[in-house]
């Protein structure tokens, strides 16, 4: 994964993912409301055009199991690579694989309201060994590339804890929302990376990227990018620092812009009945004050 590529397509695919659990989790508790909202760790595709409820899980499998061959096989020859950093990025997509195929069988298999705890036990397990490998990487991680890597553990951490959250508590529609958030943020902190760290043109001022040497399977202990001086770092480290703060901002902003419009489309019966009954308590309202003040008549 040390390419703009290794980065920039799981980023688009978790962005994908989030957003699509983001719109399904608001969707699902305001057509269902608050008592009988439950949440689930995959969504089924309804479409008129392809109807393939397991498609989610049919994607992900897929993705998890490709990644795990290009980690584990050099390209084009693929011949077996023995590099431990691989292996480390291989078993991430393991443990997704784990997950997705599990769910995929339990609901081919009719089973899957029966183990519900289990799936959401195996999701919270993807990104419990995220946080897991991430944290102990074989590869050290140092300077303006660490410091990076240190924020995506940030939020691979609220993660962990809202995956345990929801299958503690699936009907909490916040931990939900926090889950699909914090994807779709994995997501593009993963394609901010591949642009800061590995696009020369976009590496902040006093700074470079660090060349590798030997094959593509080698690389050199080290950060991806090496910063002349302290000063360069630091200000490279305070630059990270704020775009870790616009793209949660964005983030939220969007969140709550769509759950404004979805909830807006989704309910709409409901709301003119709301306006329908105000206006029917204030005509009470009115009669019985008018009736109040007439006199009584002997």
């Amino acid at each position: 994964m040390g390419t703009f590529l290794g980065h920039f397509v799981p980023g688009l695919a978790l962005i994908t993912l989030g957003l699509w659990h983001t719109f399904n989790t608001i969707t699902s508790f305001h057509l269902k409301g608050s008592s009988n909202f439950i949440y689930r760790f995959w969504y089924p595709f309804n479409h008129s055009l392809l109807k393939l409820r397991e498609l989610e899980l049919i994607l992900i499998l897929s993705f998890s199991l490709l990644a795990i061959v290009l980690q584990v096989f050099d390209y084009p020859s693929f011949h077996l690579l023995f590099v431990l950093h691989n292996f480390e990025h291989a078993t991430m997509f393991l443990h997704l694989a784990l997950f997705t195929g599990f769910a995929l069988c339990a609901e081919l298999t009719l089973m899957s309201e029966s183990v519900s705890s289990l799936t959401g036990i195996l999701a919270a397990s993807v990104f419990c060994q995220e946080l897991f490998l991430l944290h102990f990487h074989s590869t050290d991680h140092v300077g303006l590339e660490g410091c990076y890597h240190g924020l995506l553990q940030l939020i691979v951490t609220i993660s962990v804890l809202s995956a345990i959250a929801t299958t503690i508590f699936p009907g909490s529609f916040p931990a939900a929302l926090v889950l699909s958030i914090s994807v779709v943020f994995q997501g593009c902190w993963f394609v901010n990376m591949g642009f800061m760290l590995w696009v020369p043109k976009l590496v902040p001022q006093g700074c470079f990227t660090q060349k590798y040497t030997g094959s593509a399977s080698e690389m050199v202990h080290g950060g991806a990018v090496t910063c002349v001086s302290p000063e360069a770092e630091f200000r490279a480290r305070a630059l990270a620092n704020l775009q870790f703060s616009w793209i949660l901002a964005g983030i939220l902003m969007f969140t709550a812009f769509s759950s404004l419009i979805l909830t807006r489309k989704r309910t709409p019966g409901a709301r003119q009945l709301t306006v329908y009954e105000q206006l029917q308590c204030r005509t009470l309202d009115s009669a019985a004050t008018i009736n109040f003040k007439r006199p009584l008549e002997l």
